[in-house]
């Protein structure tokens, strides 16, 4: 029965995961292909954005009202019909794709979504407690196969063709995301329940806000802890939302024009997540050997490598750098995102366990990606897009190109990698490590 728990939950979190592989690290590829380039700041922006409230939201609800596996389910057939939606939308759109109808289905999808990486994570924390597993131990070696199913979902709309086009640059990624979203649905409802621990407690507009969670702010250290997760949250939408079309533009130059690396942009950045298996499985490993504050603090020092190389590297005899910046993830992502999961929900009572997580998705993937993802927009366009733009209207008009400012892709990366380093040092002087058996805050 124990391992049958364990083998439900993989393939929760492979469906989980497979819903965001999906279109994650492709949609700015198929979004530059259809003219809506210098939008795609705003595309991630909204996950984000919702990540604001909805996962508070949501977390609130499963600690009080709904059983975590049903609310996980529901969020997801949601999220999936809205995606199918804008899927469908731009299939009759043709070559007329416009920004307002897409964004909006795309916002209403993202908005169930993102609530379900919050609460995939506290089905998967109450169902191995209530089975007698150590989270700490038991939880990566599951979750890794989250990263599995994102991987599988890549490999798909890299090297799948519909009428002659990669998926990774068609709506097909959104229609597929859709309907593992509704396979999730679906295969919630078989999970073992995970009724709400505060069940008839009276639901004030705090509760339903999740605001109580916020109270974990009046620890010291927790609040440095959620400051830190919102400055390195900035960090991880960036390369979702602008190595795809970076890694691209390579095929636009001669010498790179028959290279591997810029004809299959999405199959290179997989490596990334491969990585990334590996780094899930390191974690129970490195936080006991480590500790967590250097487990996260070589986190932030991975992301300095991962935005560094790729502003070094190329496609052609440069293409080792980009394959190291891959590897580099697997460490920079996990061992911020999975350990810092783990140590709010070892600071925190069973009661508010939702509501925190909730509250660690708000500050990484709300606050901190949201102005992660808008800044990196605006430092492309004035390093890229703008440019690109220059450059275009001179082609119609007949102005000599070598005049106009030229697109500079590799800049925008040496600054983010700066902005990293600045967060490592900081988190090294102010974050204390936690002394052992430390009482639960709430």
């Amino acid at each position: 029965m124990n391992k049958s728990i364990k083998f439900r939950l993989i393939v929760m979190n492979f469906i989980q995961w497979a819903v965001w592989g999906a279109y994650l690290t492709s949609m700015g590829n198929f979004l530059a292909r259809v003219g809506l380039a210098e939008k795609i700041g705003l595309f991630y922006a909204m996950q984000g954005i919702v990540s604001i409230f909805m996962p508070a939201i949501m977390g609130a609800l499963a600690d009080r009202m709904v059983s975590a596996q049903k609310l996980l389910g529901y969020c997801h057939g949601l999220a999936g019909l809205f995606m199918i939606g804008a899927a469908g939308y731009a299939l009759n759109a043709g070559d007329a794709v416009a920004f307002g109808p897409l964004f909006s289905l795309y916002a209403l999808s993202v908005a169930f979504y993102m609530p379900t990486i919050a609460l995939s994570n506290s089905v998967a924390f109450k169902i191995l407690e209530k089975g007698g597993y150590d989270t700490v131990k038991d939880f990566p070696p599951i979750r890794v196969f989250g990263t599995v199913g994102f991987i599988a979902s890549m490999w798909i709309v890299n090297f799948v063709k519909i009428d002659g086009l990669q998926m990774q640059h068609s709506l097909y990624q959104f229609m597929l995301s859709g309907i593992l979203g509704i396979l999730m649905l679906i295969y919630c409802f078989t999970l073992p329940d995970c009724p709400p621990e505060n069940k008839g407690k009276k639901v004030t507009v705090s509760d339903i806000f999740g605001l109580e969670a916020f109270k974990l702010f009046k620890n010291r250290q927790m609040a440095i802890f959620f400051v830190f997760s919102m400055l390195l949250g900035i960090c991880l939408q960036i390369t979702n939302g602008f190595a795809g079309p970076y890694i691209s533009h390579f095929g636009s130059l001669p010498e790179f024009a028959d290279s591997w690396g810029a004809n299959n942009p999405n199959a290179l950045i997989s490596i990334s997540q491969v990585s990334e298996t590996l780094g899930i499985l390191l974690i129970p490993f490195a936080m006991k050997l480590f500790g967590i504050k250097k487990v996260m603090l070589i986190s932030m020092i991975a992301w300095v490598f991962r935005f560094g190389l790729l502003g070094a590297g190329d496609t052609g005899s440069g293409i080792w750098m980009f394959i190291l910046s891959m590897i580099v993830y697997g460490v920079a992502f996990d061992f911020f995102n999975i350990s810092g999961a783990l140590y709010v929900d070892s600071r925190t009572s069973e009661k508010f366990q939702s509501s925190a997580q909730g509250l660690f998705m708000l500050m990484t993937n709300g606050i901190g990606a949201t102005i992660g993802t808008l800044s990196a927009q605006a430092v492309m366009n004035h390093f890229v897009y703008n440019p690109i733009a220059a450059l275009e209207s001179a082609a119609e008009t007949g102005i000599e190109a070598s005049t106009l400012i030229q697109p500079d892709w590799s800049t925008p990366w040496f600054i983010f990698a700066g902005f990293a380093l600045l967060v490592a040092i900081l988190f090294a002087i102010f974050f204390k490590k936690p002394q052992a058996n430390e009482a639960k805050i709430m």
